[in-house]
């Protein structure tokens, strides 16, 4: 997905922002340029050369002090009222709507939903409801934004934060952190699938049936594994292409084949058997998945083809 330099509206709040902010650039443009071709025409004017009319003019101005400092106070106090109405009106949250955790974690989006469902760096909503994001952090502070919905809210360590929208329509879009967490901050993206309210049923409850090896790939997106078994050379994990049945060595000094057992291992007890010359990063999945998902897992890991590392 593209990024846009001014983002679509897709929230029943975003449009009422984007006149606000519409109105500010529109102001500040007006007072700028007006400024601007001022000082240029009375540099122009008055510039030191012989024969310009220079009348003497009077040190102070009463009215022209109470001009420049009356109208552009009761401008700045009704910006004040205007944005302070908006914020204070997206602070009251809507009856209802869909409540959803959010935890975040260098450098990813951990999410579950009130059936148990979860996600990594996905976010999946129905259009026409309020969604309540309920956040807090694992490690450092993170910043959950979303453009299309022009939401944007702090994840703290050690406390809860909120976010609300409404969607108004359905669609992939971006979701960022927008507060520097760490040397892979530009790697902390995601998406929030919007989808119709019936669709969105059908995911909670598992969505059509698939293959072994296409649930496995959803999973393995969905769970966030691409993030660092991406290929490429600067990922945190191995390339996984070809890794099935490859001879490796681990940190013990012992040859072994990388197998089913050793592939479910790697997945449930990340740091049982550690291959030599990778750092155990790799969180356990232990209480996240159930077996069904291990084996779809294991199903699309042993279809990927290519040299193995």
């Amino acid at each position: 997905m593209n990024f846009p330099i001014i983002p679509e509206q897709a929230s029943t709040i975003a449009m009422r922002l984007d006149i606000y902010y519409y109105f500010l650039v529109v102001l500040c443009s007006i007072f700028t340029f007006g400024i601007f071709f001022t000082m240029i025409y009375l540099a122009a004017k008055y510039r030191k050369i012989e024969g310009v009319d220079r009348p003497s003019v009077p040190l102070e101005s009463l009215v022209l002090e109470l001009t420049w400092t009356i109208i552009p106070f009761f401008m700045l106090l009704g910006l004040f009222f205007w944005g302070t109405w908006l914020y204070a009106d997206y602070l009251n949250e809507p009856e209802g709507g869909v409540e959803i955790d959010v935890v975040a974690k260098q450098w990813m989006w951990k999410v579950q939903h009130s059936n148990g469902s979860r996600e990594v760096n996905d976010l999946h909503v129905p259009v026409g409801r309020p969604i309540k994001l309920t956040m807090t952090s694992q490690d450092v502070l993170h910043d959950y934004y979303i453009p299309v919905m022009r939401v944007k809210q702090d994840v703290v360590p050690g406390r809860f934060t909120r976010l609300w929208f409404e969607a108004t329509k359905t669609g992939e879009f971006h979701i960022f952190c927008a507060e520097y967490c760490g040397t892979e901050h530009s790697y902390m993206i995601g998406t929030v699938t919007v989808m119709t309210q019936e669709d969105y049923a059908l995911w909670l409850e598992g969505g059509p049936k698939k293959s072994p090896q296409e649930a496995g790939e959803f999973l393995f997106t969905q769970m966030g594994c691409i993030t660092c078994h991406s290929g490429r050379k600067d990922a945190r994990g191995p390339d996984l292409n070809g890794i099935f049945g490859a001879e490796v060595t681990l940190t013990t000094g012992d040859p072994f084949t990388r197998d089913e057992e050793y592939l479910r291992e790697s997945i449930m007890e990340s740091t049982k058997k550690i291959v030599d010359g990778y750092t155990p990063l790799m969180p356990s999945f232990k209480n996240q998945l159930t077996d069904e998902d291990v084996m779809n897992l294991i199903a699309y890991v042993k279809s990927l083809k290519g040299e193995s590392e």
